[in-house]
């Protein structure tokens, strides 16, 4: 059976060719149009999966979406916004003046510098105006109660414009291309716990999705077993951690749906504690669900970023996030004795989250769908029409896109009038470039697929200087908190990292961090961050034998069996796609070498 795969169209939009429950492509429309998280009919992405696999789209037997009609979804959102209603209005907020005033007392005066921020305790200035306004919509019941219901009335009214457009499109984008048969339409939520589960290869597995908004929820939990999915529960929406999450993140100064990563990796400088508890008292918990007062009010989190500093908003609102989702999962494993936990979602993009659910008493095994986001739904969609009933082996790589021959990669090189150079032993020279303190941009297979650059499209470098985190990112045009992540040699992962035992396969996705050793932050400083932990991607041979190659005789070189792993790509572009992509990505972020396929090239500015 033949699938074709569209994620939804507002965000991300990705297509996936799933043929007999095997995923044969997939590839994000961003990687084409070079525009992030490109948005729309992703026509270019199409047109390269139909390239790639030799079919045309009459020869598809269903194309599946991750969302249902804009009818449903209206009705669906309609029935959210009424319990919202009714649980505003039951809830009783705790006084927050006198809870202020003593988490004010408790923020220290910090001297030690945070890379990215003006000053260690820096806040959100935005002058009285703005601050008396916060203080009104966001921490006076009565305002704060009329902002929040018209946050969800102004989302709603967005949303249902939203699925119109794009319900539009999906159709006439389809037609262009000359399928003229009716869409398969697959819940949201149901789309994230088929992509998780079917690619996991467990038998039986307790399915996690969480994110913004998908058919009506925020999150559901289901039941896999023999092939086929159960759900439980839904979070109705909304009572979104992903909602959560985006507030912070706006609230910061940063891009929501965007640049979550960055509080990730702000929220290690600060103190939890402090605001922890004025946010767990809006957040009512029991019996394996959760509800959030005013959970579309986003004055709320800016009234607390221009009271306290940043880095102590974002480290509450990570241990929030970590204490909801942990009380929420461990309910469903002792109810259901299920010990293998499945994730999916944009929210699981966290990979700090993920380590704690995996710490959770009674998870045995974890894994994390490497494109978590809503860019992994139409794969969903489309193993869940394709492959119901049926369990497969797990998936062991994410090189789902496209490959170039040797003969396009020495046109891009020959137009940039760069040397065809093919050194007889291609990963003892470039480790040992890495060893001598060369940044090395690999290129080379297929494209990987998803948010993280595993190895195809990445840049290496040694992880001995702690440094590298702010001169590489400053030189490719970025700003982060946490350190680049490692690739390390699979068979020396319990020489590097604490408790990964289970969590083995979801760390070749780069998809949650761990308690480094002793030995790892020893000679790998550059990989570990502030708290002690790593994110790394675990690589074996039999997965990618030129990428592992190169490790390996670094290890030989050093005795040091890991590297600096991060995307090749310049701030704010996707990665690179094409070799004229990496070419310009290696030129314009003055990277010492590229290697492109069999091609190792120094760039010329180095020879001036």
């Amino acid at each position: 059976m033949k699938v074709l795969g569209i994620s939804p169209l507002d965000k991300d939009a990705t297509v996936s060719v799933v043929i007999d429950g095997e995923i044969v492509f997939a590839a994000g429309e961003e990687r084409f149009s070079r525009v992030k998280q490109q948005d729309g009919f992703p026509r270019l992405a199409l047109q390269a999966a139909l390239d790639y696999t030799g079919l045309k789209i009459t020869d598809f037997d269903e194309v599946a979406y991750a969302f249902m009609t804009a009818d449903s979804e209206a009705n669906a959102i309609d029935s959210n916004l009424k319990e919202e209603k009714a649980f505003i209005t039951r809830f009783v907020p705790e006084d927050l003046s006198t809870k202020i005033k003593e988490a004010l007392q408790k923020v220290p005066n910090r001297q030690e510098a945070i890379h990215g921020l003006t000053e260690p305790n820096a806040k959100m200035e935005k002058g009285l105006l703005h601050n008396s306004f916060y203080t009104m919509a966001g921490a006076q019941t009565f305002a704060s109660n009329k902002a929040a219901l018209k946050g969800s009335a102004d989302w709603a009214e967005q949303a249902l414009s939203s699925f119109k457009h794009w319900q539009q499109e999906l159709e006439k984008g389809l037609v262009s291309f000359g399928w003229n048969k009716p869409v398969k339409r697959v819940d949201h939520h149901m789309s994230h716990a088929a992509n998780s589960y079917y690619c996991s290869g467990f038998e039986e597995a307790l399915c996690i999705t969480l994110d913004g908004y998908g058919t009506g929820l925020a999150g559901s939990v289901s039941e896999a077993k023999a092939g086929r999915i159960r759900r439980l529960h839904g979070i109705s929406y909304p009572n979104s951690l992903g909602t959560l999450y985006e507030h912070v993140t706006s609230s910061t100064g940063f891009k929501p749906g965007r640049h979550e990563g960055k509080i990730v990796g702000l929220a290690s400088y600060g103190d939890p504690t402090i605001l922890q508890d004025i946010l767990l008292s809006r957040i009512e918990q029991k019996d394996g669900d959760f509800k959030i007062y005013e959970a579309n009010n986003i004055y709320f989190s800016r009234y607390l970023a221009a009271k306290f500093p940043k880095i102590d908003v974002a480290a509450a609102y990570q241990r929030v996030l970590e204490i909801v989702a942990v009380n929420f999962v461990k309910h469903w494993v002792k109810k259901t004795g299920l010990t293998k936990v499945v994730l999916s979602g944009g929210v699981t993009a966290n990979v700090k989250l993920n380590q704690r659910i995996f710490e959770i008493e009674g998870v045995d095994e974890l894994f994390v769908y490497p494109n978590m986001g809503d860019g992994g739904c139409g794969t969903g969609a489309a193993l869940y029409v394709s492959q119901l009933g049926k369990v497969t082996p797990t998936i062991t790589n994410a090189y789902f896109g496209p490959e170039y021959s040797d003969a396009e990669l020495e046109a891009a090189l020959t137009a940039e009038g760069l040397p065809l150079d093919r050194p007889e032993n291609l990963a003892a020279t470039v480790a040992a470039l890495i060893n001598d303190g060369n940044v090395v941009a690999r290129f080379d297979g297929r494209m990987e697929y998803g948010p993280r650059a595993l190895g195809n499209r990445s840049i290496m470098y040694h992880a001995r200087e702690p440094e590298v985190n702010q001169w590489l990112n400053k030189r490719l045009g970025r700003t982060e908190f946490m350190p680049f992540a490692p690739v390390t040699l699979y068979e020396a992962r319990e020489k590097c990292y604490h408790n990964i035992q289970g969590a083995e396969h979801a760390a070749e996705f780069m998809t949650v961090t761990f308690d480094c050793t002793d030995f790892m932050k020893a000679n790998c400083p550059a990989a570990v961050h502030v708290d002690g932990t790593a994110r790394p991607q675990l690589v074996k041979r039999e997965v990618n034998a030129g990428y592992y190659d190169i490790l390996k005789e670094y290890e030989k070189l050093t005795g040091i069996p890991s590297l600096i792993n991060t995307s090749f790509n310049m701030h704010e572009e996707p990665i690179v796609n094409s070799p004229q992509d990496a070419v310009r990505a290696f030129l314009d972020g003055g990277l010492d070498y590229l290697l492109l396929g069999p091609y190792l090239v120094k760039n010329p500015a180095e020879q001036e």
